[in-house]
């Protein structure tokens, strides 16, 4: 609960940053703000989870986001929590479609387990279909810290996302 108050908290900041009027880097401009809810299932620890989240992103620069996003697994195994703070630059210049490259570090809660932190990567490109909606589509590659391949059977994963943002 105590995460969820700082979450709410740091929402709440990126809310109250000034946004800038309109520059050719539209969405991606700097002073924007982007939010996003993530809804979907997965599979850890050999059962089924129902995943949601939240996310936002502020562009400091023109093409230039940082974001933190939060996860909660609930479902078959112990619940997972993660919170992944991010940097991302989109090539807003482009078109129709935005190319974007990233990075992140994650830190992931398992009740009743030790918690683990990864780092990754992730490029793609992004759709805007109205001024204030992103629809991406990309590949994600995640390296786990301190992973034993013979305990979690891989130490690194690789995957499709598709993401819907909301730009304010």
């Amino acid at each position: 609960m105590k995460r969820a108050r700082i979450w709410i908290a740091l929402l709440g900041v990126l809310c109250a940053l000034p946004a800038r009027a309109d520059t050719a880097a539209g969405l991606f401009g700097r002073g924007q703000v982007q939010f996003s809810i993530a809804a979907g299932s997965s599979t850890a620890y050999n059962g089924s989870y129902n995943v949601l989240g939240v996310g936002g992103r502020y562009f400091v620069s023109d093409g230039l986001g940082l974001g933190l996003s939060y996860e909660q697994w609930t479902g078959s195994g112990p619940t997972i929590t993660k919170v992944s703070p991010s940097v991302e630059y989109v090539f807003y210049g482009l078109a129709p479609v935005k190319p974007y490259i990233g990075a992140f570090y994650r830190h992931a809660s398992v009740q009743g387990a030790p918690a683990f932190n990864s780092a990754g990567a992730r490029a793609g490109i992004y759709f805007v279909p109205s001024p204030n909606v992103v629809i991406g589509l990309g590949m994600v590659y995640e390296a786990y810290h301190n992973c034993q391949a013979t305990l979690y059977g891989a130490c690194t994963e690789t995957h499709t996302e598709l993401s819907l943002l909301f730009g304010l």
